[in-house]
């Protein structure tokens, strides 16, 4: 359903460093993660959290510095890998919407998408998103590992709100942030890894000016610390929810595991957006510059 305008959502956003060498195999990675997530995961239940989301690749380390194939083994089919299945649980415990960010595994053997699964309050499984745009620039060799996704720009209708999920490198790209919108988007969660250095200075600007341009929230998820042997930068945290103003109403530390929740009015997007009336005054048969070609 949608939110009425008397309603406000609860939601919850994790972020955390890597709990375990790098050095060791994926599977042992993902269980130290998911054993750190857990407690967060149960405090965002008990707490009233109704929408949950964690950071991208959230069972693994950021591992496009190399290109390692290695970490293909990491990929998990979705939604009957493990990470996906306990997720059900812990949603259907606490009626809990989950946005579960992880390395997928196609059903065609040897593909792989960078995947956000989305989980319902009764702990359905809803569907997924595959991040679209795929970054391949030092330090960030992402389509060694993950081939785009053409998701269509799903918007999810979960017991709480409508949801739509824009993963990192896309959150540059405001076509999709738009599309998610006219779709129906109230809120859109950006699970992220993203390093001190150009983009700092792009985080607090792009995901609230998105909000503002399209009167929706937004949830930004970014990891915290160093990830060794690659060490590209520091993952500076600051995970943050923005209104549709496109004003910050809730932060997290830079270099703290944490989870963070904020009460979002969600009688702003109509407020907002019958203040400003950008959809009514978009003009699409003018912008077919943005769609000609590759």
């Amino acid at each position: 359903m949608s939110m009425n305008s008397t309603n406000t959502l609860r939601g919850g956003l994790i972020q955390m460093a890597l709990k375990s060498s790098t050095d060791n195999d994926p599977e042992t990675i993902r269980k130290a993660m998911i054993e750190a997530h857990i407690p967060l995961i149960e405090e965002a239940g008990e707490k009233g959290v109704q929408v949950l989301c964690f950071q991208e690749v959230f069972t693994q380390p950021y591992f496009c510095p190399s290109q390692d194939a290695k970490w293909y083994e990491s990929a998990e089919p979705i939604p009957n890998g493990p990470t996906t299945k306990l997720m059900q649980e812990y949603a259907a415990k606490y009626k809990m919407v989950i946005v579960v960010p992880i390395y997928e595994r196609d059903d065609v053997t040897g593909v792989y998408y960078n995947t956000a699964a989305v989980i319902d309050a009764d702990g359905s499984y809803l569907g997924k998103y595959r991040k679209t745009h795929i970054p391949q620039v030092a330090g960030f060799w992402e389509k060694f590992f993950f081939k785009p996704g053409a998701s269509n720009w799903p918007v999810f209708e979960t017991q709480y709100c409508k949801l739509g999920v824009y993963i990192c490198y896309d959150r540059h790209f405001p076509e999709g942030w738009r599309a998610l919108a006219l779709n129906g988007a109230e809120y859109i969660v950006n699970p992220s890894a993203t390093v001190a250095g150009l983009s700092e200075y792009l985080w607090k600007l792009e995901q609230p000016a998105s909000a503002a341009a399209n009167g929706c929230w937004i949830g930004a998820i970014n990891r915290v610390g160093h990830e060794q042997p690659w060490d590209i930068g520091e993952f500076y945290g600051q995970s943050y929810f923005v209104n549709p103003r496109g004003q910050i109403e809730k932060e997290a530390s830079r270099d703290k595991d944490e989870l963070i929740i904020h009460d979002m009015d969600m009688s702003m997007v109509q407020e907002v957006r019958n203040g400003w009336q950008f959809f009514r005054d978009r003009r699409p048969s003018t912008y077919g510059r943005l769609t000609e070609g590759e």
